[in-house]
């Protein structure tokens, strides 16, 4: 017999956070990706209104990526848009982090801050590094 039947076929408060974990993990990673989507589609349209000579020149650097988008250049709104697509998985294994917490399981909780750890040490690399 299972924990189910037991309950008569209600959910435990554990499960019941899980499933509520599911819908906003659901919700950040649909958010992400139209938020990426988004800037990738205003950034093609920019470059057919206006042209770019170097199309491979993209902002590699946050200050640069903040101010080729604040100058609405196509490039930066393109790079804008693959930046949210990379951190949208990042915000769902952070927000995996606080649920796994809540329902004090705490091996997953020590998992994915180590998934955590690793996704930021190889940011953090790739950032230094390119």
């Amino acid at each position: 017999m299972d924990q189910k039947q037991i309950n008569g076929g209600q959910k435990s408060p554990e499960e019941e956070q899980l499933a509520q974990m599911e819908l906003v993990i659901g919700k950040i990673m649909r958010a992400g990706v139209l938020a990426a989507l988004a800037a990738m589609i205003i950034g093609m349209l920019l470059l057919l209104v206006h042209p770019v000579s170097d199309p491979t020149d993209f902002p590699t650097r946050l200050g640069t990526l903040l101010v080729a988008v604040g100058h609405f250049e196509p490039m930066g709104w393109m790079m804008l848009g693959l930046l949210l697509l990379i951190f949208t998985p990042v915000l769902r294994v952070i927000v995996s982090i606080v649920a796994f917490a809540k329902i004090h399981d705490h091996l997953y909780t020590t998992i994915t801050i180590l998934v955590l750890v690793i996704l930021a040490l190889a940011i953090a690399y790739g950032y230094h590094v390119g």
